[in-house]
């Protein structure tokens, strides 16, 4: 399997496998259903040559409707969770300097996730930890209707730290790596 294929399949494993059937978010599974998620490997690992990759992404999305949402897969170069974190700003600023603010939002998952001010082996953080570095383009709009129709959104990240804690760490660490696993020929 040629290498960005393999990253899109363990991308696309984690968000079935752990987004859409632990429910993380409420509303990936409609977008699965419909195949709507684009997913897209960046193997650039400058932030410029990610950022205008990225805008790249938000052009397309301007062009493509059917097209819900992004995710950018950044294999290379953003390891390290204070540097990936670098990135995401520089991407929030290029959004809002090139006009991007209100219609589309970024949000950020790494294979070592840490919220702001919580132990790096808190379960809790497993809610923002994928197999790559990935940042996810998102439709405002989107995010604005499926909230409407949602009661309590405010209750999703409370619900998933929840769900987190109580299941522990190692049971995430035994999901993520199950989505990188590659089937074994029969």
């Amino acid at each position: 399997m040629p290498e960005q294929q393999k990253y899109i399949e363990h991308t696309e494993n984690w968000v079935k496998q752990v987004i859409m059937k632990y429910n993380l978010c409420p509303f990936a599974r409609r977008e699965v259903e419909r195949a709507s998620i684009r997913y897209v490997v960046v193997e650039e690992h400058k932030p410029k040559e990610v950022l205008q990759a990225l805008l790249a992404e938000c052009r397309l999305l301007d062009e493509q409707p059917e097209t819900e949402t992004t995710l950018v897969i950044l294999p290379r170069g953003f390891e390290g969770f204070y540097a990936y974190l670098d990135l995401v700003d520089l991407a929030d600023e290029l959004l809002f300097e090139q006009g991007y603010e209100g219609k589309y939002q970024l949000a950020s998952f790494h294979p070592d996730y840490c919220f702001d001010g919580e132990p790096q082996d808190d379960a809790a953080n497993y809610t923002n930890r994928s197999p790559y570095p990935t940042l996810h383009l998102i439709r405002e709009a989107s995010i604005e209707a499926a909230l409407a129709d949602y009661d309590d959104p405010e209750s999703i990240p409370e619900r998933n730290i929840h769900f987190a804690r109580r299941k522990g760490s190692d049971f995430f660490v035994q999901l993520l790596a199950q989505c990188t696993q590659t089937p074994k020929a029969k």
